[in-house]
């Protein structure tokens, strides 16, 4: 019999305690969520030549941690100088073209001169015939002769005038300005940032991975040849269930341990939460709604990623990837507080074992 009280005694003590921690894990996921589902995020850069060509050679190692404009990849310039060295020599022809064309202005100048010239000429010879003709002092032919002049003098004018036009349509406004002068310009600067675009630099501080390129593996235009991993700009996304946020504002804390570093506690702030998930998102594909069916009498909770930043940085002995335990609470709530200081202790002494 005294056995069978203490069994009674500790069965009961058993079930009291599992009601206790059900109790508590109900209303500390609102509270003072916890969740497993936590890594280290980044953007990553897929770094890609602007030019095409033959790897003349790499600057760097796989894994290894660059700054920003370090030289990284040197692609053959051989081709794009010589194609910077014809833009220029077509520079120097459309500059000398519009020298050209401004002597062709000058003479268009004097050409309209000596056109208005003979223009008025014949228009005073054409009214003096016209006046002879009426008092017939002159014959008719003399007059239609004159009257031919006048309008071949009027068409050369037009001719001229017009012959200038164009000539001053090409220059532009001021010497330099020309079209083919502005275009061979533009040839120029072209073939300057293709021959720029030969080496290839780190766009800002961070690690290169996955390096799958070396000397001779032709690059082209457009396809990614490495990864640059920014190490300035790393972060904890952790994925909770929708319900674990409904009862948390903005002022929120997050605690972190990471399972590389067992007995760590690290402070964090929330950055931001994502507004939608891919199981939501519609396409546009002209068929008919499909009906997601379960046979699960409960069907699994919706995680939410919730991302957090902390000023002092990632540990060094991280990387894109580490895996995170993660808890949040309201600051104003001491109670919740000191919860989830106590659970996230708890959770960064079991990473010794797991």
């Amino acid at each position: 019999m005294a056995a069978e009280r203490i069994f009674n005694r500790w069965m009961k003590s058993l079930v009291l305690i599992f009601l206790t921690l059900l109790c508590y894990l109900v209303i500390a996921d609102r509270h003072a969520p916890i969740t497993s589902e936590g890594r280290v995020e980044s953007y990553t850069v897929q770094m890609s030549p602007e030019v095409s060509g033959n790897v003349e050679r790499v600057h760097i190692k796989n894994n290894q941690r660059v700054r920003k404009n370090d030289l990284l990849i040197s692609i053959d310039p051989r081709k794009f100088e010589i194609a910077l060295q014809e833009a220029e020599l077509a520079l120097q022809s459309a500059i000398e073209r519009e020298h050209t064309l401004y002597s062709q202005r000058e003479a268009a100048k004097a050409d309209i001169a000596r056109a208005k010239a003979s223009f008025n000429n014949a228009e005073k010879e054409l009214s003096r015939q016209k006046k002879l003709l009426s008092k017939r002092l002159a014959s008719e032919s003399s007059y239609d002769n004159a009257l031919l002049n006048y309008q071949k003098a009027r068409f050369t004018l037009k001719a001229e005038e017009q012959n200038l036009k164009t000539i001053e349509a090409q220059l532009g406004n001021a010497p330099g300005e020309s079209t083919g002068v502005k275009l061979a310009e533009s040839r120029v600067d072209q073939a300057a940032l293709d021959l720029s675009n030969t080496r290839i630099l780190a766009p800002s501080d961070g690690v290169i991975t996955n390096l799958q390129v070396q000397k001779g593996t032709t690059a082209r235009s457009g396809q990614p040849i490495l990864a640059l991993i920014p190490t300035k700009d790393l972060w904890v996304t952790a994925d909770f269930r929708e319900k674990s946020l409904a009862s948390l504002g903005r002022d929120v804390t997050a605690l972190v341990t990471f399972d590389a570093l067992p007995g760590e506690i690290f402070d964090f702030t929330l950055k931001s939460r994502d507004f939608g998930v891919f199981t939501a998102q519609k396409t546009a594909n002209g068929t008919l709604a499909k009906v997601a069916v379960s046979n699960r009498w409960v069907r699994d909770a919706q995680r939410v990623p919730v991302h957090f930043k902390s000023a002092s940085g990632i540990p060094n002995q991280l990387f894109v990837g580490s895996r995170a335990t993660v808890t949040i609470y309201s600051e104003t709530n001491r109670v919740w507080s000191f919860m989830a200081n106590l659970q996230i202790h708890f959770m960064s002494w079991l990473h010794f074992l797991y």
